[in-house]
């Protein structure tokens, strides 16, 4: 790897992430020393564990786990033992959890990144219909990336606070000419060393080419906007014939599949300087074709399929390397998004991208262009073997089972938003929780293992914690509303219960004391440390309590988006929604080969749900108005 580094080393929390309700203040950085992640008491672990078990699985399953905590938690025996090697982790490392999150979580699942792993993020329709817009938006957009970016190299990036906390800021420094490469067994990521000169230049992809594009004069400033529209249409003017072989499309597929044909393609030298400019590219800009037209009831789901996934190895998919840290996507009919891989950042950190880059679009900073010639952007050329051809064809056969199996329904919510919640004291993201529960039991006449994501950035490297928003309160409530004897004031006093119990779970979280996170450190330690693992962690209530099948998250952004990924189980579905003052933005995805899910039922049942919930509060908005068909 010459002298590029592999995640995961510590760089400290020198700079800076974000999402969710928060505060800048005028201070970098690097001039808050954050507290460690706190290690949570076993028996507090435990206890809130046999909670959270109780509206999921039956009566004998919850006394036979609560048997099996009782043995792990017996003095001397193997909880004692696997929490005093937690402390001593925690006590030496700089985040006791971290690193072991990622390679669980990220580099070690073997599923493509391509619709069950990086989210996109589905951005307003912008005003042009043509390739001359497109690249006009593309240069805008680049030089507010890069207008960010300086933001971090000067250590100038405002602290963030979320309730009153300063954020860590780690993750921003890695969102920059950072890659996920491929292994046969993990993956690994790819960072630029510290304190070394980072790259200066992006990749833009037009009709499956990639080119490099220098991004910086020769005296280090960027280059303007007119310098950036003058050179992507160079590219355009190189690229004007789809290529034959869209070899982007090799990163949709299969993690190990990908690590066995980015083995072979890498053997030529050609092909690892193209690849390795790809990598080490500050980020990626994807100018893709127009995509066929749909109804204006499809049109927000079709977008936010385009986002995710290109479309198929017919479309746009091509115009992808789903191994890159950041993708810019512009399309020539006025759609745009962004898509990012998750082992280097969560969401936060792109929202906050996100919204200073159409703040800069809007009013970008006019600066007279140097009277220099720039260089021609290089395009990257590969070797095709035949080897390498039947393994795009079989990536191509590949994506499409995977789009055609993919269910999405986008549809914005506008009976209330997250204003109204807020003026009655209450959590927006509880109650939108508190809904998703009663939409989910409406659906499928039970409740089911969810999880919501928390954020741990009050602590230095802290990544995420997992809410389970599945709670004996919610049950209770959610069976009230089927019930007709059951009056509202009732219904109200255990909506507001259940809405209690989310936000303090919610609390728990965000301090580090949520319960999964220590679950899956105990569990690491033991196989670390080769001992068997626990009986506790091949109990059924475990399985069927961490078998997500409903995954959920908050995108709390100014910008009118949504975000949008695949379900974590065959049998699933993955929920995610942004909350604004005056509405709210969903995207419900789910795989169309399983017969009992179905992602425009659920968000019809998601839109009763908050109709009900919103009459319950006393919004009277009109029912009926409230709604917007799911596309």
């Amino acid at each position: 790897m010459g002298r590029w580094g592999l995640l995961w080393r510590p760089w400290g929390c020198k700079k800076p992430p974000a999402w969710g309700p928060k505060v800048l203040h005028r201070r970098n950085a690097s001039s808050f020393p954050l507290p460690r992640q706190p290690l949570p008491p076993l028996a507090q672990t435990m206890a809130r564990y046999l909670r959270s078990l109780e509206p999921l699985v039956s009566l004998e399953e919850l006394e036979q786990t609560q048997q099996l905590v009782t043995e792990f938690e017996t003095p001397g025996g193997e909880g004692e033992r696997l929490q005093a090697r937690l402390e001593r982790r925690a006590a030496r490392m700089e985040n006791w959890i971290t690193d072991w999150w990622v390679q669980s979580a990220y580099l070690e699942s073997r599923l493509p990144l391509a619709v069950h792993s990086s989210p996109a993020v589905v951005l307003p329709k912008q005003d042009f219909n043509d390739w001359r817009g497109q690249l006009r938006f593309a240069a805008k957009l680049i030089a507010g990336v890069l207008d960010f970016k300086a933001k971090i190299d000067h250590q100038t990036l405002l602290v963030e606070y979320s309730r009153g906390y300063p954020l860590c800021m780690d993750q921003y420094a890695r969102l920059f000419a950072s890659c996920r490469l491929p292994g046969p067994k993990h993956d690994s990521v790819l960072l630029p060393p510290p304190g070394r000169r980072p790259p200066t230049y992006i990749t833009v992809v037009r009709n499956f080419q990639f080119f490099q594009l220098e991004v910086y004069n020769s005296d280090g400033t960027p280059l303007t906007v007119d310098q950036l529209h003058w050179q992507l249409q160079r590219i355009r003017a190189q690229s004007w014939k789809t290529d034959k072989e869209p070899l982007g499309v090799l990163t949709s597929d299969h993690r190990h599949t990908w690590g066995q044909a980015y083995t072979t393609l890498m053997r030529d030298k050609l092909n690892r300087e193209s690849a390795r400019a790809i990598q080490r590219s500050l980020f990626t800009v994807c100018l893709d074709a127009p995509v066929l037209k749909v109804s204006d009831a499809r049109a927000s789901s079709r977008l936010a399929a385009q986002m995710l996934h290109g479309g198929g190895s017919y479309s746009n998919s091509g115009n992808r390397w789903f191994d890159k840290t950041l993708q810019f996507i512009i399309g020539e009919d006025g759609s745009f998004g962004v898509l990012y891989e998750q082992a280097v950042a969560e969401g936060p950190p792109i929202a906050t991208i996100i919204d200073h880059v159409l703040d800069y679009c809007k009013d970008p900073v006019t600066v007279r262009a140097p009277l220099i010639p720039l260089q021609l952007p290089k395009k990257l050329y590969f070797c095709f073997t035949p080897e390498i051809k039947r393994d795009i064809e079989h990536a191509k056969q590949n994506l499409d089972i995977l789009i055609t199996d993919l269910d999405i329904s986008c549809f914005t919510y506008r009976g209330f938003g997250k204003e109204l919640l807020k003026r009655q004291q209450l959590s927006p993201d509880s109650v939108l929780q508190v809904a998703l529960q009663l939409a989910y039991y409406r659906a499928h006449g039970e409740l089911c293992a969810t999880t919501e994501s928390a954020s741990l950035r009050r602590f230095h490297r802290g990544r995420t914690e997992t809410i389970r928003s599945t709670t004996s309160a919610a049950l209770a409530f959610v069976q009230s509303m089927s019930d007709d004897n059951c009056q509202a004031p009732e219904r109200l006093s255990l909506l507001k219960q259940a809405v209690e119990v989310h936000s303090t779970l919610t609390e728990q979280a965000l301090d580090g004391q949520g319960i999964d996170r220590h679950m899956l450190g105990l569990k690491l330690e033991a196989i670390a440390d080769g001992f068997r693992v626990p009986e506790l962690f091949m109990d059924t209530s475990y399985a069927v309590a961490s078998y997500w099948k409903l995954s959920t998250g908050q995108v709390a952004a100014r910008t009118d988006c949504v975000m949008c990924y695949g379900p974590l189980v065959p049998d699933g579905y993955a929920v995610c929604y942004n909350p604004l003052p005056a509405h709210v933005n969903f995207a419900v995805t789910a795989f169309n080969c399983c017969q009992e899910t179905n992602a425009e039922h659920l968000a019809g049942n998601i839109q009763k749900a908050l109709d009900d919930v919103g009459a319950l509060l006393g919004n009277n908005g009109g029912e009926g108005g409230n709604r917007e068909k799911p596309s």
